[in-house]
């Protein structure tokens, strides 16, 4: 199956879920595995096969401040799974407007990680036709899973995760070498941590292997 075939497939799944009120869909993955681009190709399938109305998000909008992120220690692998994201604020501005009952009024953002400040985004009205579609790490983390009406996980080995942060990040960490060191001491960890005692396949609607981008399948 095609990458193009397997979201047409996805979204045909969601359609299928859909009854009229918004649906929230989770793009679930470790660092690098592809979820941004996955999520924005699975919005762009929904808006052109079906007609919805998407709401295009990413937890990385809500970030906290460096000051909460880094109190365990900016190199602290239970820090960035513990600190790093204002679940409290993305559930508040995001998640429970789109709830039954909802005031269908969000914001898709409040943070700026790279300013280190706040967004003063504007409050948004949306319809009750919409479908969210959010990415982010930990998303079947408690605090969040019962949110979601379908979730994707994309399953990436670390290996292949080392070189893509090797190609990607290197605005943010330097050379090669630190940003291997930075996944080791600090990104890995955290992800393992996730794997091992937060998440289990079948939180996700769907488990996706997305090593090769050309070639994703269902695991």
């Amino acid at each position: 199956m095609s990458r193009t075939d397997l979201l047409k497939k996805i979204a045909s799944e969601i359609k299928l879920d859909y009854h009229r009120r918004p649906l929230c869909v989770a793009v679930d993955g470790v660092d690098a595995s592809g979820k941004t681009v996955f999520a924005d190709e699975l919005a762009a399938v929904l808006r052109a096969e079906f007609g919805f109305e998407l709401i295009r998000a990413s937890i990385d909008g809500f970030h906290n401040p460096k000051a909460i992120r880094f109190a365990q220690g900016q190199d602290s692998p239970v820090g960035y799974y513990q600190d790093t994201f204002n679940l409290e604020a993305l559930i508040y501005n995001l998640l429970e407007p789109l709830k039954p009952g909802g005031s269908l009024k969000v914001r898709k953002e409040i943070f700026d990680l790279r300013l280190d400040a706040p967004i003063d985004s504007p409050c948004e009205k949306v319809s009750p036709d919409s479908i969210l579609v959010l990415d982010g790490i930990f998303l079947h983390r408690p605090e969040l899973k019962a949110y979601w009406d379908y979730s994707i996980f994309l399953h990436v080995p670390f290996d292949t995760i080392l070189d893509r942060a090797a190609l990607r990040d290197g605005y943010l960490f330097g050379t090669v070498e630190q940003i291997r060191s930075r996944y080791n001491q600090k990104y890995i960890p955290a992800q393992l941590k996730y794997l091992t005692e937060v998440f289990s396949t079948d939180l996700a609607t769907v488990n996706i292997d997305n090593s090769n981008f050309e070639n994703p399948f269902v695991v």
